[in-house]
């Protein structure tokens, strides 16, 4: 695989995303300087899974500390925060150290709000694990945790100084994981990218078998599509929430079912299907891509079901999500696939009939929504 290197911009100066690129993880962390020690953040699992590779990848000296912590969602909190802290606090971790954070997206999370606290801020590299986090959360410098009120309520920009990506870290990936990160490659093709759409639509049983020249090419599209939006608004202002297409409503499935019914990729993708389906309640969202979104979504595989809770419910979760402003909700919503924009004046009722009809329909689509035609 050829190793392809995109540029990120934060405010705290630029760094790269070099995608194929874990045999070369030693020289490319020596690039970024001296540090007085290293210190990797993983989770029992994905260390049994990848550790060798990455170790052989990185050629540690003896400066270095392993800490491991479970990296569920329900683990994703404050806790898990601060025992990691100690655990550096213990290793001897200084401000010169450097935490290299190894795996999914809440690996990275926890780890990146625990680099950018810890002595009030020390170095950061991603080596994502998952899909879902080599192509979207390791990238941008979101970082943090969830409170039983919500998810990540609790966190900080802080860009890392090197993210480093590979498809041969995925191969050891469960299968349901890997599907659950192609819900946020879906959802950059909804938002930015038709083209790709078009050619996930074509494709997707050859990427959903792993194809290591399909996922070669789509990680770096994927990330360039990331890093061109985040580079442009890094601390969610405005265009940066384009990227939440969905997310309104799976932060809600995941909150209201305490983080442990769903991947966060399959609550996205059912998030994706709602929000389409909303976009076409108020007359902004065509049939047609509506069905081209479930449908493409539907090829994912079975998601777990839609909880029994009353659509008011979910409204008053939705509530909690960050990009609720003075109680009103707001929903990234797409006109036309390879478009997206945030919308604020959507009617609650709207929302709560999309919610009591959404698993239903999805339940009873066939190939397309001719319910909507």
């Amino acid at each position: 695989m050829e190793i392809t290197r995109i540029r990120v911009q934060s405010s705290a100066g630029p760094y790269a995303v070099v995608a194929g690129a874990i045999g070369y993880a030693a020289s490319e962390i020596a690039g970024l300087g001296d540090f007085s020690s290293v210190h990797i953040v993983s989770s029992p699992k994905v260390w049994r899974a990848v550790g060798k590779t990455v170790q052989r990848g990185l050629r540690l000296s003896h400066r270095n500390a392993l800490h491991l912590f479970d990296d569920a969602e329900s683990a994703k909190h404050l806790g898990t925060v601060e025992h990691m802290a100690r655990s550096l606090c213990r290793a001897g971790a200084d401000r010169k150290s450097l935490i290299i954070a190894v795996g999914g997206g809440v690996v990275g999370d926890v780890a990146g709000f625990v680099a950018a606290s810890y002595l009030r801020g020390v170095a950061l590299v991603h080596v994502p694990t998952t899909l879902v986090a080599q192509v979207d959360s390791s990238i941008g410098g979101k970082t943090g945790v969830n409170l039983p009120e919500g998810k990540n309520l609790v966190g900080a920009f802080y860009p890392p100084r090197l993210v480093i990506t590979d498809p041969d870290l995925l191969r050891t990936l469960p299968d349901r994981e890997f599907r659950s990160g192609l819900a946020e490659v879906i959802k950059h093709a909804v938002i930015a990218d038709a083209p790709m759409f078009a050619l996930l639509e074509k494709h997707i049983d050859k990427i959903l078998q792993r194809d290591r020249s399909a996922l070669g090419s789509l990680i770096p599209r994927n990330v360039a599509i990331k890093a061109r939006v985040v580079s442009r608004d890094e601390r969610e202002s405005g265009l940066r929430e384009i990227l939440n297409f969905g997310h309104t409503f799976a932060h809600a499935l995941e909150s209201i079912t305490h983080y442990r019914r769903y991947q966060h990729g399959e609550a996205v993708a059912w998030g994706m299907m709602a929000a389409a389906l909303l976009g076409h309640e108020i007359k902004l969202t065509r049939a047609e891509d509506v069905s081209r979104i479930v449908s493409l979504a539907r090829r994912l595989g079975p998601l777990p079901p839609w909880p029994h809770v009353s659509p008011a419910a979910l409204v008053d979760a939705m509530g909690s999500d960050k990009k609720s402003r003075s109680g009103i909700l707001r929903f990234v919503l797409s006109p036309r696939i390879g478009q997206a924009r945030t919308y604020d004046t959507i009617p609650v009722k709207a929302v709560e009939r999309v919610l009591h009809f959404t698993p239903r329909l999805i339940a009873t689509a066939s190939n397309s929504l001719g319910v909507l035609k």
